[in-house]
């Protein structure tokens, strides 16, 4: 059968509908502010309570079992879901960052982020004490190989003792500047509200598709098999509205976690990210301008083969730092070092009395009111 080759008006309208198509991505991109979060990695161990947080909020049922739209991975691991960096998605950027061109990943599956288990107790209970033991089973009855924390302790492997080094690595979605969960949806279902930047899935206009899924570089995205619609952290706005941290910033044990907006000069955000620079954003290279930020981890020193202290070069090397932060990791690390270094002194350093956090509501930025005495009255 002959193909029939598109006629000029075809071509024309077909401009005009790619143009129409852009100008409503970038309408559902606009926003007057930007909310963000830094996470300080030297004071994250590990303990979770920023999951069980988001998870008793917002994922317990409904088809969101199996999601953690918080998770701690244990790092060097291979995340959650598993191999996540290398599964493509986010932007190729163009002509020094005014072209974005986005670049289709792949689409994780159910037990790549790991299913919801189920275990053996009424086997457990109802036999003779030895003869059966503890079990997890996948939803569709096969046994685990992977989950959301898998990696656990792990991060040794292939670092020779006593030199080996691991850090934990806790991950929201990044609500980017540039979402390419918003280019890749067909429903224009996805947007970044205006007041905050905060990007939200409208569960209305989403038909389940998950172009997003396999878009989001980062794989903070899951999908809902009981709803049939893709669904991600909403960054706690409900709480955000009531002037209260979202949930896995408050029950941070370790004081971890700061939010505030982006361009607030007295808050913690912009003092880490903009006036001292410390705060780096995770896989710059994806190209899509997260704004969730991290301080990078340090370490001990290294030791020598005598067990001496070796400072020529860092224990955790810093091309992994690279990969995980950008170029900007070294000036970043060399910084904290000498004000941690200004301290040990006796001097005052205003960067490290941030970090510290001593007064742990200043860390909430506007968003300090208890949430006993705002979210129910």
């Amino acid at each position: 059968m002959a193909v029939l080759e598109p006629t000029q008006e075809d071509k024309q309208r077909q401009e005009e509908l790619s143009k129409e198509f852009l100008a409503i991505k970038d309408e559902l991109r606009r926003t007057k502010r930007q909310l963000a979060m830094v996470m300080d990695l030297n004071k994250c161990i590990g303990c979770q309570l920023c999951s069980m947080a988001c998870k008793n909020t917002w994922t317990k049922k409904e088809g969101r079992e199996y999601m953690w739209w918080n998770t701690v991975n244990t790092m060097p691991g291979k995340g959650t879901p598993k191999d996540f960096e290398k599964s493509g998605g986010g932007y190729k950027v163009l002509f020094e960052g005014r072209v974005r061109e986005p670049i289709r990943g792949k689409l994780p599956t159910r037990k790549e982020f790991g299913d919801l288990w189920t275990f053996n107790h009424d086997e457990i209970l109802n036999t003779k004490w030895g003869q059966v033991t503890l079990s997890a089973k996948n939803s569709d009855g096969t046994t685990p190989e992977w989950s959301m924390n898998w990696d656990e302790d792990q991060g040794a492997v292939g670092i020779n003792y006593p030199n080996s080094f691991f850090f934990y690595l806790p991950r929201i979605c990044n609500h980017c500047t540039y979402p390419p969960c918003i280019d890749a949806c067909p429903r224009h279902a996805i947007y970044k509200r205006e007041e905050d930047g905060i990007v939200l899935i409208d569960q209305d206009r989403c038909k389940g598709y998950r172009f997003c899924l396999e878009a989001c570089p980062y794989k903070k995205i899951y999908f809902n098999f009981e709803k049939l619609t893709s669904q991600k952290c909403i960054f706690c706005y409900p709480r955000i509205e009531k002037g209260v941290a979202n949930a896995c910033v408050r029950q941070c044990t370790g004081r971890v976690r700061f939010v505030d907006y982006l361009d607030n000069e007295q808050g913690p955000i912009y003092q880490l990210v903009k006036k001292w620079k410390v705060a780096l954003p995770l896989f710059p290279k994806f190209g899509t301008e997260p704004n969730v930020y991290y301080v990078p981890p340090l370490a001990p020193p290294r030791l020598d083969d005598t067990g001496k202290i070796d400072t020529s070069k860092p224990r955790i090397p810093l091309r992994y730092l690279v990969d995980l932060f950008g170029p900007e990791v070294e000036q970043s690390l060399k910084l904290l070092q000498q004000e941690m270094q200004r301290t040990r002194d006796g001097e005052k350093s205003e960067l490290m009395e941030i970090l510290i956090a001593k007064r742990w509501e200043k860390m909430f930025g506007p968003f300090n009111k208890d949430p006993m005495n705002s979210m129910y009255t």
